[in-house]
C-alpha cells in the first residue's frame, strides 16, 4: 500500500501526462478525415472496357475508441487524486516545539497552509526596525517607548560687542568694529524616543518562528507518511457515464 507522500509525488506527473494525452485525443477528433472510410469498385459497361482497380480508405479513428481511451486516462487521474484526498482526510500530526505541543492532530491541509504563512511571517520579522546600536536604550513606561539617557547641551546666543580699533580725536571719530560673542544663556535636556525593537528581541522572534517552521515541516512529513489505500473511483464514474 503506497504512502500519502508517494501519492503526492506522482500526482503532478499523472496530471501532466493526462493533460498531454487528452490534448492529443482532442486534436485527433479535429481531423474528421481520420474517421472517414470508403470502398469503391469499378465495372466497365462492357467486357472490352477499361478495367480499373478498386479504391478503398480504411477508418483510422473511431469515436468510441477515443471515448474509451479518454475514460482510461481520466479514470487514472480520478483514482490518484481520490487516493490523495481520501488519505488527506485522515492525515494528521502534532506540531511540537521542544517538549511543547502547540497543535494536536493538525490536518495535513492546515499544515501546508501554516507552512506557507510562516515563510511570510519570517520575512516580516526580519524587516522589523531595530534600535540604533550607537545609543543606550531603556524602556520608558510613561512614554510607552524606548528612551535614551538624557543628554544636556548648552544653548548659546550671539551677543554683539564693540571693539575700539582707534580712539576718537578732535579730528576723527573713534573707529569701532562690531563683533559677536557666543554667550551661554541656557541648557537643553534631550531624550530620544523610539518605537523600534532591541536587536536581541528581533533575533529572539526570528529564532522562534524558524523553530516553528521546522516543527511544522516535521509534522507535515509525519502526516504524509500515512498509508493511502487505493481509491478506485474512476471505474465507477465512467461505468455510469458510458453505460
Amino acid at each position: 500500500m503506497p504512502k500519502l507522500n508517494q501519492i503526492i509525488a506522482v500526482e503532478k506527473s499523472v496530471k501532466s501526462r493526462s493533460f498531454q494525452e487528452l490534448t492529443e485525443t482532442h486534436q485527433q477528433l479535429q481531423k474528421p478525415t481520420l474517421m472517414a472510410g470508403i470502398s469503391r469498385t469499378y465495372r466497365p459497361k462492357d467486357e472490352e472496357g477499361e478495367q480499373l482497380p478498386p479504391e478503398s480508405t480504411r477508418v483510422q479513428l473511431k469515436a468510441e475508441d477515443i471515448v474509451r481511451r479518454t475514460a482510461q486516462i481520466m479514470g487514472n487521474l480520478f483514482d490518484v487524486t481520490a487516493t490523495k484526498d481520501w488519505a488527506n482526510t485522515e492525515a494528521r500530526a502534532d506540531v511540537v516545539v521542544g517538549e511543547r505541543v502547540l497543535l494536536a492532530g493538525a490536518p495535513v491541509s492546515y499544515l501546508l497552509f501554516l507552512e506557507k504563512q510562516l515563510v511570510d511571517l519570517n520575512t516580516f520579522i526580519r524587516k522589523l526596525p531595530v534600535l540604533d546600536a550607537s545609543e543606550t536604550w531603556q524602556f520608558d513606561p510613561s512614554a510607552d517607548a524606548y528612551a535614551t539617557e538624557p543628554v544636556q547641551t548648552v544653548r548659546t546666543k550671539k551677543i554683539p560687542r564693540n571693539h575700539v580699533k582707534a580712539e576718537a580725536t578732535d579730528k576723527h571719530p573713534a573707529q569701532v568694529e562690531v563683533y559677536y560673542e557666543d554667550v551661554s544663556v541656557g541648557y537643553w535636556r534631550t531624550l530620544k524616543f523610539s518605537g523600534a525593537l532591541p536587536a536581541a528581541r528581533v533575533n529572539e522572534l526570528t529564532d522562534r518562528v524558524q523553530k516553528l517552521q521546522q516543527a511544522v515541516k516535521f509534522a507535515r512529513e509525519e502526516a504524509n507518511a500515512l498509508e493511502a489505500p487505493d481509491q478506485k473511483v474512476g471505474e465507477k464514474i465512467f461505468a455510469y457515464l458510458l453505460e
